[in-house]
């Protein structure tokens, strides 16, 4: 199956999945950033749609003294990374992404990332844009970025089709299972 067919089913069961009573233990997730990562600066994405929301590990990373930084597309398809708190505005990208204002760019020691469907193998297909496998690639060239993604169960494929660009994830979260 071709990656956009691909995307298409699986947002579609990720849609009507039932995630009542259904939550990622973000504790598991916290206590790995800590004893992973030496900076305390996290590019994390704000939700849409069905996406694993993140907010209330948002407000538990930033009680946890950590650096929230959400990412901004740029020219050329480019991404970037902007600090952001909860009483800044944010905006609405072309995409329909919310995005901060840019303030203060950040170079996140970690990533937690939106996944439309994953493998055991911790390959991830994202929206088809390449931001984060572009940005990754960037990152990596001077220092190691732990990648975390952010999925449901439902969304776990046999293989997910990859090619050279493509980025593996360190961890892969979901609401019953790590991933790693």
């Amino acid at each position: 199956m071709k990656k956009t067919q691909l995307r298409k089913k699986i947002l579609k069961k990720r849609k009507y999945f039932n995630i009542k009573d259904k939550e990622i233990n973000f504790s598991k997730l916290i206590k790995l950033l800590k004893r992973e990562v030496s900076s305390k600066k996290i590019g994390i994405y704000y939700p849409i749609g069905s996406e694993v929301s993140t907010i209330s590990l948002i407000k538990n990373l930033r009680n946890k003294k950590y650096i929230i930084s959400l990412p901004v597309l740029e020219k050329n398809f480019k991404m970037s990374f902007y600090e952001w708190n909860e009483n800044s505005a944010l905006k609405i990208n072309n995409f329909g992404i919310p995005e901060p204002f840019k303030f203060k760019k950040i170079t996140p020691s970690a990533l937690i990332i939106p996944i439309v469907a994953f493998d055991a193998n911790l390959n991830r297909l994202g929206y088809g844009g390449g931001f984060y496998d572009r940005f990754i690639n960037k990152i990596e060239r001077s220092k190691k970025i732990l990648k975390i993604g952010l999925a449901l169960s439902c969304q776990k494929i046999n293989k997910v089709p990859t090619n050279k660009f493509d980025r593996k994830m360190n961890y892969i979260f979901t609401e019953n299972k790590v991933y790693k």
